[in-house]
């Protein structure tokens, strides 16, 4: 396997080809589609899936990908990338800013590099479980042990009803000092920034949550499923610091206490 330095150039790369797409159809008329699970789609998303694809295929003929357009290619190989190429694409549709490009390399199974690229607001986070750094600048999880003090933030409110027990959720929001949805991909990248202090998803596919999990971790966080477990064994994500970690876990299970 190619040296760290390289895949890190070589994941920016995918960024940039990726970002320059996407800014070509920011905020144009184009059409927007519906996916079987009726979430939306368009030329920007599978454009971009399309090139990283491409970029991969031709450098590392031997891994395997797996994207949300194009599904999976080689998933018996040792190395896998696991791509978004549109993180938040109602955002994307609706002109906000705050979606991004998730890029996750996995060894077998486990994430060991991961990125968010947001291509509108020139923020590139990278993280490989040690450390983590945004446009080069190391970047680290407040050390918050406060709830009163803590800002929650969550891509959907209802998602939470919809997929688990809210009533923990619910009691969370009330406990924070501030409670926002600046969700998708940005949220995490606002706390992996010390700029937030929980972000929560209760449900997640593998190509939302992959590339998280080295970013948070090399920024000195805890990340976990919505009930403490190995959040690539999940499909929801809990994300802190390693000091209200725990606590939001207890909250969130009610029944388990």
């Amino acid at each position: 396997m190619k040296e760290f330095s390289f895949l890190k150039k070589f994941v920016r790369l995918l960024a940039d080809e990726t970002g320059a797409i996407i800014k070509q159809y920011y905020k144009t008329d184009i059409k927007i589609e519906s996916k079987e699970d009726e979430t939306p789609v368009t030329i920007a998303d599978k454009k971009c899936e399309e090139k990283m694809r491409e970029l991969i295929m031709k450098e590392f003929p031997d891994h395997g990908i797996l994207g949300e357009e194009f599904g999976e290619l080689n998933p018996g190989a040792e190395y896998k990338w696991i791509l978004d190429p549109i993180d938040g694409t109602k955002s994307f549709i609706c002109g906000v800013p705050l979606f991004g490009t998730l890029i996750a390399l996995l060894k077998n199974g486990e994430p060991v590099m991961g990125a968010i690229n947001h291509p509108v607001l020139n923020e590139f986070i990278i993280g490989d479980n040690v450390g983590a750094e945004c446009n080069g600048k190391p970047v680290k999880i407040k050390l918050n042990g406060n709830l009163s003090e803590a800002v929650l933030l969550t891509t959907d409110h209802n998602n939470v009803a919809r997929y688990r027990d809210s009533s923990g959720f619910d009691k969370l929001t009330k406990m924070v000092k501030l409670y926002r949805t600046w969700g998708d991909c940005y949220g995490y990248s606002l706390l992996a920034q010390g700029y937030a202090d929980i972000m929560i998803d209760p449900m997640m596919s593998k190509w939302d949550l992959a590339a998280l999990i080295p970013v948070i971790r090399g920024a000195g966080g805890k990340i976990s499923d919505f009930y403490g477990n190995d959040p690539m064994k999940g499909d929801s994500i809990v994300a802190s610091n390693n000091l209200l970690h725990p606590k939001i876990i207890e909250i969130l299970n009610p029944s388990k206490n």
